[in-house]
């Protein structure tokens, strides 16, 4: 399933328009709009925007909606909704933090 299909399914399940997606994303209405009538394959940062305005996770997103084998705990939801709302610079830092903790094990 292409990303424009699955960002149309999970739009009909929370019953959303391209104008909500796009406010509930924080994207503007024309790349909402420019996926689905220009055949644009949107970026990671985009698909992120988007998981978060749809709120499902990008594991759901990639899974798709016939995916069952998709679980996260509710630490594991409650961490990736939270590093959704981090800047780049943010999640730079986390990573590099993951890296060395990871290291010292």
């Amino acid at each position: 399933m292409e990303a424009k299909d699955r960002i149309k399914y999970y739009m009909r399940e929370k019953n959303i328009t391209e104008y909500k997606l796009a406010k509930l994303s924080g994207l503007s209405q024309s790349t909402i709009s420019n996926i689905f009538l220009r055949n644009t394959s949107p970026t990671i940062p985009t698909v992120e925007a988007i998981c978060s305005g749809l709120g499902i996770t990008m594991s759901q997103f990639f899974a798709g909606p016939d995916e069952k084998n998709v679980h996260l705990t509710d630490e594991e939801f409650h961490t990736f909704c939270k590093w959704m709302t981090l800047t780049q610079k943010q999640k730079s830092v986390i990573k590099e933090l993951i890296e060395v903790l990871s290291s010292e094990n």
